[in-house]
């Protein structure tokens, strides 16, 4: 006992100062894309032909963060390098439409209108349905929780049942045999309630889009509030989006 204590105390103050504080990042990390069109050569596909879930078009050039897993495929094999991944995590939307970004500056997640910040601005409680995982996003949400990165400072945490939740976090592409749980889960959540699409299998059904299995991610007829893109999305983008949603930064709105 004695011993873990003292380990403890040599580890000091371990939770983040996020999102007030400096963030450090792997170099091996890779977040928000930049993109060139004026680079793209006439007739190139290598960038295209190699992407495994098919994010890519041309004429002009654009990446659906949707549909991204955020390997450097195509960083690797763009011979002009119109294709940079940049170490900025900072990736949730509100729209699906604004996943589709080109040489714009990505539109990041926007808060929720005043009746809503009324009614969840001050805590949020949140039942995460895995709906086909692998369980990358899933490790991601939980290590949200932990003593780094700390959730329940913001007031946000996971509960056990629907009934207690004001909303669900949905991850997995949404297989056929999760699809009649995630909608017994998403209609016992009283109303008003949110959605939050985790991951690109979620947004889009990521490496699974198109399988005969898989609705490709949410289904259509249930609204989603927050998209999250990556494979998995880091705790920091889960975190950044939940608290733009909420309206906690303090950063330009529209940046």
């Amino acid at each position: 006992m004695f011993d873990l204590l003292k380990t403890r105390l040599h580890q000091g103050y371990r939770t983040s100062d996020f999102p007030k504080g400096e963030v450090h990042l792997p170099e091996r990390f890779r977040g928000k894309p930049v993109l060139d069109p004026s680079r793209c050569q006439e007739g190139c596909s290598s960038c295209r032909d190699i992407c495994p879930t098919q994010a890519i078009t041309l004429n002009p050039l654009k990446l659906d963060l949707g549909a991204c897993l955020f390997c450097p495929l195509c960083q690797e094999k763009c011979p002009d390098k119109a294709i940079a991944f940049t170490s900025d995590y900072r990736l949730a939307v509100r729209s699906r439409n604004d996943l589709m970004v080109s040489g714009e500056e990505l539109r990041l997640a926007s808060e929720m209108d005043d009746k809503m910040l009324r009614v969840f601005g001050r805590s949020l409680k949140l039942r995460q349905v895995c709906a086909g995982g692998c369980s990358g996003c899933e490790a991601e949400l939980a290590a949200a929780g932990n003593v780094i990165f700390d959730l329940s400072r913001f007031g946000i945490q996971f509960v056990a049942s629907p009934r207690h939740a004001d909303g669900i976090v949905v991850t997995g592409p949404v297989t056929n045999n999760m699809e009649t749980a995630l909608r017994k889960t998403y209609e016992a959540v009283p109303s008003p309630k949110i959605v939050i699409a985790v991951g690109a299998c979620a947004v889009s059904g990521g490496p699974f889009a198109g399988a005969e299995d898989s609705q490709d991610g949410v289904p259509k007829d249930i609204p989603v509030d927050l998209y999250i893109p990556g494979c998995p999305p880091h705790p920091l983008t889960i975190l950044d989006g939940l608290l733009r949603l909420l309206g906690r930064l303090e950063e330009k709105r529209d940046s």
